[in-house]
C-alpha cells in the first residue's frame, strides 16, 4: 500500500537530521534540556525542532495527512484521538532515546511511521552518526540503506541473544537465554531485530512513536511479532507485552515463559 515514495520521506528525515539534530549533539546548553515527566524522561530542543520540522514537510508530501508526533502527544493527549481517524497518521519520534543524546551518547535515532485506517503502512528508522536508514514497506519488504533486510534464524531459546524491557518478563527470560541487550534506542533495537543483530525483543510499554515502525519492519523482515495474548500489534498506545522473534517456533517457545500481564 504505497501512499507516498519512500526515498522522499527517507530524504525529509536526512534533511531534519542534518538541520536540527545533529548541529546540536553534544552541543546542547543547560536550558536545552527539560524534564517532562521525570529525571528519565527528557525533552530537548532537539526533538520539538525536528517534530516540528517533520510535521511540516511530511503532511506537504502527502496532502491531507496529520500527524502525531511524541512531542504533541506530550502536550496534549487528545491528538491521539488521530490515530483511530481516516486521514493517513504520520506517528514521529523526533528522537528516540533523547536520554541518551541529551548526555552526548550516539545511541538515539530518529523514527517516522506512516499509518492509514489503523494499520502501518509504512516505517522509516534512521540512525544518524553513520547516516544509515532503514526503510519498510507492507507487502515490499525492509530494506537497509538499499540491502534487503532479514531476521536472525529460529533457532533454540538457549541460543538466543536479546533485549527485554519488561521486568518480570526478564526474571524469566534472562537465565533461559544466551545473553541480553537492551538498546537504549527503541529505534536501534528494530534495526538490530530486522537485521540479524539481535534474534528477539520483549516490550510492555507500547507508545506508537517507539513501536509502528519497528514492528512492521521486523514483521517485513521475515519475523513474528505479536502481543503476548496472540493478538496483532495496532499502531496505538498499548499496555500489554509485545513479542518480537524470529519465527512462530520461537515465539511459542518465548511467550511461554512470559507472566500474565
Amino acid at each position: 500500500m504505497t501512499l507516498v515514495d519512500p526515498e522522499r520521506v527517507a530524504a525529509v528525515i536526512r534533511a531534519v537530521a542534518e538541520e536540527a539534530v545533529l548541529p546540536r549533539f553534544r552541543n546542547l546548553s543547560a536550558g536545552d534540556i527539560k524534564e517532562k515527566t521525570g529525571p528519565a524522561d527528557l525533552v530537548t530542543v532537539a526533538d520539538t525542532e525536528s517534530e516540528r520540522l517533520l510535521t511540516a514537510a511530511l503532511t506537504e508530501l502527502l496532502p491531507g495527512s496529520t500527524v502525531v508526533g511524541e512531542e504533541a502527544a506530550a502536550a496534549d493527549e487528545t491528538v491521539l484521538a488521530r490515530l483511530e481517524g481516516d486521514a493517513p497518521v504520520w506517528i514521529l519520534d523526533p528522537v528516540d532515546g533523547t536520554a541518551m543524546f541529551a548526555k552526548g551518547d550516539p545511541g538515539f535515532a530518529m523514527i517516522v511511521a506512516l499509518a492509514a485506517r489503523g494499520r502501518t503502512v509504512a516505517g522509516w528508522i534512521h540512525d544518524p552518526m553513520p547516516n544509515r536508514t532503514a526503510v519498510a514497506e507492507l507487502g515490499k519488504g525492509a530494506w537497509l540503506d538499499g540491502k534487503r533486510m532479514h531476521v536472525a534464524a529460529d533457532r533454540p531459546i538457549g541460543d538466543m541473544v536479546g533485549g527485554v524491557w519488561w521486568s518480570p518478563a526478564a526474571k524469566a527470560i534472562v537465565p533461559k537465554v544466551r545473553e541480553t541487550r537492551n538498546p537504549y534506542s527503541a529505534g536501534l533495537g528494530y534495526m538490530a531485530l530486522a537485521s540479524g543483530a539481535l534474534d528477539f525483543a520483549v516490550f510492555r510499554r507500547l507508545n506508537p512513536w517507539d513501536h509502528a515502525a519497528g514492528v512492521l519492519m521486523h514483521l517485513e523482515a521475515g519475523g513474528t511479532a505479536m502481543l503476548v495474548d496472540g493478538e496483532p500489534y495496532r499502531p496505538v498506545p498499548i499496555m500489554k507485552p509485545l513479542l518480537v522473534a524470529p519465527g512462530p517456533l520461537s515465539w511459542q517457545a518465548l511467550a511461554a515463559l512470559i507472566p500474565a500481564a
